[in-house]
């Protein structure tokens, strides 16, 4: 026996252990302090509270709508002053220095820069401030003791006719920082077929890309996805659960989608409780990742926004944790599933798994031997 996997994880080694994190909107992960700081400094009168911690109950309130669409509406007023270099630039380093103080040793931060664009800046200047801010996120996060590596995805918005623009984007910056493609906004009306070219140029390019799909909508979207646009994960992905049938007895049958996505190893960018925020899912103990972890699928856990789920990777974690009962050992599984899943050169993967992330949780899963020896001794000392 090398370890004592049972045991439920405490809060304090969720926190420490090593997570890798996929889907994580940087305009959904603000500080409610920043806000209010970045509202005044710009002028911006228009949010709906002016203390901190209140505005953060409001967004998370406003968010937990069931709706997708008015979840989405709540960006209106982080991207509202996110449109200065100086902003961009706080948001992002303030971002890698909290994933980082969650355990977060990898994480891919997507955003829009199209978004960003109302008071003057260009696509490349946006680019390389949110750049600049993850480098000095990850310095800081270093100087208090945390090791955090951040890419960036470039996301487009699928009701917009940018995303050639911002997939060329995405390649002319992808040596410095920037490690791939996404599209997002309203699935039901915008089928990610819309923006073919992007994808058809990044796959000539040999870059990489994701599709947020099968989250408000169903099957269809996922298929489109991957058949039509050749993605490489799906962002969300939860509606796959609509191709599986658990008979009375608990058998199991995948249809033809659900068992392509499984046998391919396609990574599914799961978000327990923004889903259910959305709608995508009744419950932590209902959602689809129980049933897709047994059968192995490929899913990974995440926090989509954490302001507006007011969420973190820890927290996504302790709450599976209370609905499955899982362990480290299943803490593990999904981080490495992650880790194997990301947009970075094979090796660096292989070494992010070997050197940091199986180290770290067998650091975690060893500390019930030390537990037990001060247990016995004090045992031992306290018989007559």
């Amino acid at each position: 026996m090398t370890s004592q996997t049972r045991e439920t994880p405490t809060p304090d080694q969720i926190r420490r252990a090593p997570k890798a994190l996929l889907h994580d909107h940087l305009d959904g992960g603000l500080r409610p302090g920043t806000i209010v700081d970045l509202a005044r400094a710009q002028g911006y009168d228009k949010l709906p509270e002016t203390d901190p911690d209140k505005l953060g109950i409001w967004f998370r309130e406003a968010a937990d709508s069931g709706s997708l669409e008015r979840y989405l509406e709540t960006f209106a007023h982080t991207c509202a002053v996110m449109q200065t270099k100086e902003a961009l630039k706080r948001v992002a380093a303030e971002c890698a220095e909290d994933l980082a103080e969650d355990g977060v040793v990898y994480a891919e931060v997507r955003y829009a820069p199209e978004q960003h664009l109302e008071k003057g800046l260009t696509l490349e200047e946006v680019v390389e401030a949110v750049n600049e801010g993850f480098r000095e996120g990850e310095r800081i996060a270093r100087e208090n003791g945390h090791r955090i590596r951040v890419g960036a995805l470039l996301t487009a918005m699928r009701h917009a006719a940018r995303a050639l623009e911002i997939a060329e984007l995405a390649n002319r910056y992808r040596d410095e920082g920037v490690v791939g493609f996404d599209i997002a906004g309203a699935e039901a009306g915008y089928p990610p077929t819309r923006h073919l070219d992007a994808f058809e140029y990044l796959k000539r390019e040999n870059n990489h890309f994701t599709i947020h799909a099968g989250e408000a909508f169903g099957l269809p979207s996922i298929w489109q996805a991957l058949q039509w646009c050749g993605a490489d994960r799906l962002g969300h992905g939860v509606r796959i659960i609509d191709d599986i049938k658990v008979a009375e007895d608990g058998s199991v049958h995948l249809g033809r989608l659900a068992a392509y996505v499984r046998d391919k190893r396609i990574p599914l960018e799961m978000c327990p409780t923004s889903n259910l925020q959305t709608g995508a899912a009744s419950s932590y103990a209902e959602h689809p990742i129980g049933l897709l972890r047994r059968l192995h699928f490929r899913a990974t856990v995440n926090t989509d926004n954490r302001l507006m789920s007011g969420t973190s990777m820890s927290r996504e974690f302790e709450l599976l944790i209370e609905a499955f009962g899982y362990t480290l050992d299943d803490m593990q599984w999904f981080t490495v599933n992650a880790m194997k899943s990301a947009f970075i050169p094979f090796d660096e993967r292989l070494a992010m798994i070997n050197d940091v992330i199986k180290p770290g949780y067998a650091e975690l899963k060893s500390e019930w031997l030390f537990k037990q020896t001060v247990s016995t001794s004090t045992s031992v000392k306290k018989k007559p």
